[in-house]
């Protein structure tokens, strides 16, 4: 009898080791890292821009100037329904956010489509949103803060989206630049570059990645999920705004455990601004709280010119990166 009830324990797990070995198999296919991301289509002057809001609300009268400068540099401009709606903070509620986004996506005559503003909401639409006319004529999708939520939609689908400023933003001649920056990748420039400031923390060392990132809060906020970034064979970029020290802590400790700081190739932090500290202080600054949970062998570089200001210089998610030294400079190419 025991002779037989070992025989049915070995039978067991050598079952269930098939299945998990089958198991693993699986995920490990359905996970591959995607290396070749799609470029949207190229826009030019003529075309039209949509500008909606996926998060908080806004008025017309304050995208004026953005609107005013696009039309100057030859596009056309509609606003979506969010515009000018309001559902306590947001741009009208998750209905109406979504179907406007939705529309934008899905009418061929909107060229490419501009998030008016960040705050908080676009990851609420994400399991609604219906990809599958984009997924066959992608166009460029830009924002940031709170659209990284659309960032890591978009990466997950192998399609590149841009990590630029906001029409909310555009209030003077440095903001403007940085619309024209991010405007000219929509329009064809196949590469661009940032240099890439010293600092008492940087970790630096070349490095090659594709770029993913964003928003460090709204990266945390989706991890486990199925809008998860992947890190391995990437230059991941972070900025965040308005967030207390600790909270900088945990979002870093989540990274360290879960091995995202030792899988990427490099991690570049932007803007940390208007950090907030408790009546105790927390003792250490944002950049000083991220350099002590990298290992020394992982390039790490701070004060990059983007985040919430208006030197917010475009990224694209999905780009091959190359970080080097030219001639005394640390500098992020990327290629399209």
């Amino acid at each position: 009898m025991m002779k037989k009830l070992n025989f049915v324990k070995f039978a067991y797990f050598a079952f269930s080791a098939h299945k998990y070995s089958d198991y693993l198999a699986s995920y490990k296919t359905e996970c591959m890292t995607i290396t070749n991301f799609t470029r949207p289509s190229t826009i030019q002057e003529g075309d039209t821009i949509g500008i909606l809001s996926t998060a908080r609300a806004i008025e017309q009268e304050e995208l004026l100037k953005a609107k005013k400068h696009l039309n100057e540099k030859g596009f056309n401009v509609i606003y979506g329904a969010t515009i000018g709606a309001k559902h306590h903070q947001f741009a009208g509620d998750d209905e109406l956010r979504l179907n406007d986004l939705q529309t934008m996506i899905d009418t061929p005559e909107v060229d490419a489509i501009i998030c008016a503003r960040g705050g908080y909401g676009t990851a609420r639409l994400l399991e609604q949103i219906n990809w599958s006319n984009f997924k066959e004529n992608p166009k460029w999708i830009m924002g940031y803060s709170d659209i990284t939520a659309l960032h890591n939609a978009l990466s997950q689908m192998g399609i590149m989206s841009l990590h630029g400023i906001m029409p909310i933003n555009i209030k003077d001649d440095e903001s403007k630049q940085a619309l024209d920056k991010a405007l000219a990748i929509m329009c064809g420039q196949s590469s661009f570059s940032l240099d890439l400031q010293s600092h008492k923390l940087n970790h630096s060392a070349p490095a090659r990645g594709i770029l993913t990132g964003g928003n460090l809060s709204m990266l945390y906020s989706l991890r486990g999920t199925k809008y998860d970034f992947e890190s391995r064979q990437r230059i991941l970029f972070i900025e965040d705004l308005d967030e207390y020290l600790y909270h900088i802590d945990r979002m870093m400790v989540n990274f360290k455990l879960s091995h995202i700081l030792t899988n990427i190739s490099a991690l570049v932090v932007g803007g940390m601004t208007d950090m907030n500290d408790n009546t105790i202080a927390y003792g250490y600054t944002a950049e000083e709280i991220i350099e002590s949970h990298m290992e020394e062998d992982i390039p790490l570089f701070f004060n990059a010119p983007f985040g919430h200001f208006p030197g917010n210089h475009p990224l694209v998610c999905g780009a091959q990166g190359n970080i080097s030294n030219e001639n005394n400079q640390w500098r992020l190419n990327y290629k399209l």
